[in-house]
């Protein structure tokens, strides 16, 4: 069996998120979605005019809804609460273990969009090939950041 996982904050889900999700769904037996409520980010949930859609409780719940939808898509929040250095940076080394813990280590492929994250999961998932989706997000051209600028009319229709 074919595992991967593809893992984000999800500040919020948004249709290029939707898109990986899709694509890793179609070349794995089993996807799994993690969210990573981290501390350092929580104040993005804030002060925008989409805060609605952006609590921890609104993410899960419809990235819940959005994997009923995939037979072979699980989806698990990570809690990083201690995984942080002293400059109050995340530590992606002190997350690993964590999502060994949720997925186990039978995972042949991680997802994202950022090549950049690439030697991490070298490091940290050594057996794992990083597939980078839609790098240019040219199928889907948001980010998280452009729809945190928006209003909800103007999210609403890149919203996954």
């Amino acid at each position: 069996m074919v595992e991967g996982f593809f893992g984000g904050k999800f500040i919020p889900f948004h249709k290029g998120h939707l898109y990986c999700v899709d694509f890793a769904s179609r070349l794995c037996d089993k996807v799994y979605v993690l969210l990573f409520d981290s501390p350092e980010n929580r104040g993005l949930e804030h002060g925008t005019k989409i805060d609605t859609i952006l609590s921890l409780e609104a993410r899960t719940e419809q990235m819940r809804n959005l994997v009923k939808k995939y037979s072979n898509v699980e989806f698990r929040v990570i809690n990083t609460d201690g995984c942080l250095r002293d400059d109050g940076t995340e530590d992606w080394d002190k997350e690993t273990p964590l999502v060994l813990n949720a997925i186990g280590d039978r995972f042949k492929y991680v997802f994202s969009s950022e090549p950049s994250y690439g030697e991490y999961f070298k490091r940290a998932y050594p057996w794992a090939t990083h597939i980078v989706v839609d790098e240019k997000r040219i199928h889907v051209p948001i980010s998280g950041t452009e729809v945190r600028l928006m209003t909800m009319e103007e999210a609403a229709k890149w919203l996954g």
